[in-house]
């Protein structure tokens, strides 16, 4: 018998129905608990070793109060539901929970966030035995084969480990960090210790392609689906049928796009344009992203759920000025690519170079340090890089400033406008004080305003929370 496990959910027909799902998994499934009290009674009854907990329960108390005392105890926990507003993301998110689950449940999802839940569960209380009897971990990586990622740091380690307890799953994995950390080196790490590594992996930059082509690219198109289609297309997800699909940049798909991959995850069918029959595809997909997503989906520029089925197993993966012990070995790393593709004879950095890129914050990551070593062995006579002539570190302050004073589309700025005005109204389309009135538009007007620029149901229900 696997795991005993408490569902927390005040819905009848969804609790029904993960009770189903882990029963037929081989879970017990203790008595079903509709609000914080009873789970606590439940709790002290029963001894659940993991807890499925919705947000929004009955009675006073909602599951992220549940959440904290189920963190105390020890008791690992997933969420059930998600919402948009982001200051529920963050009490959600504070809580450290092993993952969220968005309804309606698929039974796959499931049982893959529950193994990796228990998975990191016993890991974390390990960690927490090893710390307070000083014990050195058992966990390896030695024998793992992570070409091209260089280091040794416990930043990168406990990244690399995440891949390895991933990698064997089928589950979608989101990759997180800022841009220049590695985060396609860690897609390629994943596909490559997954049983599908003798399959392709496909790549995509969504931010490089253009929008009217997006939908080809990524779902092919049958011949005359359009001016132009002189011949069938077959898409990305095609290509990497029974192997791995890497969409970088994932956070500049359009809204529209955006329903279709979501299609992809749930049904795992896709449709070519102009076709007429969905085909089945066996794809894995790695998403990667240097945006904050949370903030995309509580600003209606990301489906929350999409984000939720991306989103099973996130990887965070450090910005260079956070292993700063790995500086040495990656600059060497790219003093021996650069010398041998130059034909030069140099044999690394001299101390006080290294000294200077460990005082440096690297705001470009690994990528800023590879190109600087490949200028600085262009440049250097002898056989060692004794000066680099570093960039001028701009403050993140300074950064965000000039982010924030980014030009704006015409339809950015109407949607933003719009977004502000729902949000004085409630949420209020039409009516005397709805947002139309405001705005002095027919309501059909608005609504068709609201449909283009990808604000949906879930936005308005969010501004309705109080």
């Amino acid at each position: 018998m696997k795991n005993k496990i408490l569902i927390v959910e005040d819905q009848f027909v969804e609790a029904n129905n993960l009770q189903m799902i882990l029963e037929r998994a081989g879970y017990e499934v203790c008595t079903i608990a509709r609000s914080v009290p009873t789970a606590l009674e439940i709790i002290e009854e029963e001894k659940p070793e993991l807890v499925l907990l919705d947000i929004f329960l009955k009675g006073k108390l909602t599951g992220i109060d549940l959440a904290k005392i189920l963190r105390e105890q020890q008791i690992a926990f997933v969420y059930l539901s998600a919402n948009s507003n982001k200051e529920i993301l963050d009490a959600a998110k504070a809580t450290k929970p092993y993952g969220f689950l968005v309804k309606p449940f698929r039974e796959k999802d499931v049982l893959v966030t529950l193994d990796i839940a228990r998975y990191l569960h016993e890991h974390n209380l390990q960690s927490a035995i090893r710390k307070e009897f000083q014990q050195p971990a058992s966990v390896s990586l030695q024998n793992a084969n992570f070409k091209g990622i260089i280091g040794k740091s416990q930043a990168l380690s406990t990244v690399l480990n995440h891949v390895l307890i991933v990698a064997p799953t089928d589950t979608s994995v989101l990759l997180l960090g800022e841009s220049g950390t590695g985060k396609e080196r860690i897609a390629d790490a994943i596909h490559m210790h997954s049983f599908r590594k003798s399959k392709p992996l496909i790549k995509v930059n969504c931010a490089a392609l253009p929008v009217n082509l997006v939908e080809s690219e990524l779902f092919g198109h049958e011949k005359g689906a359009f001016t132009g289609a002189t011949d069938r297309r077959i898409g990305k997800f095609e290509q990497a049928e029974g192997g791995t699909i890497f969409l970088d940049e994932i956070g500049e798909m359009p809204l529209d796009l955006q329903v279709k991959l979501l299609r992809v995850l749930q049904e795992k069918e896709i449709e070519r344009i102009g076709g007429r029959t969905a085909l089945k595809v066996d794809v894995r997909i790695i998403a990667a992203t240097n945006r904050n997503l949370e903030k995309e989906v509580a600003e209606g520029r990301f489906r929350m759920d999409l984000y939720y089925r991306l989103n099973v197993f996130p990887l965070i993966v450090p910005p260079l000025r956070e292993r700063k012990e790995d500086i040495p070995l990656l600059a060497q790393h790219f003093v021996e690519i650069y010398a041998r593709k130059t034909g030069k004879q140099i044999s690394g950095l001299s101390d006080k170079v290294l000294e200077t890129f460990k005082q440096y914050n690297w705001p470009g990551n690994i990528r800023e340090l590879e190109h600087l070593i490949e200028r600085s062995v262009l440049l250097t006579s002898t056989n060692m890089i004794q000066h680099v002539t570093m960039p001028t570190d701009t403050p993140k302050e300074e950064v965000l400033i000039k982010n924030q004073q980014a030009i704006k589309s015409m339809e950015e700025i109407e949607r933003e406008h719009i977004l502000l005005v729902l949000e004085k109204c409630k949420g209020k389309v039409f009516g005397p004080g709805g947002a139309a009135e405001l705005l002095k538009v027919p309501v059909s007007t608005l609504n068709s305003r609201m449909k283009k620029l990808g604000i949906e149901k879930e936005h308005i229900f969010s501004l309705n929370k109080p």
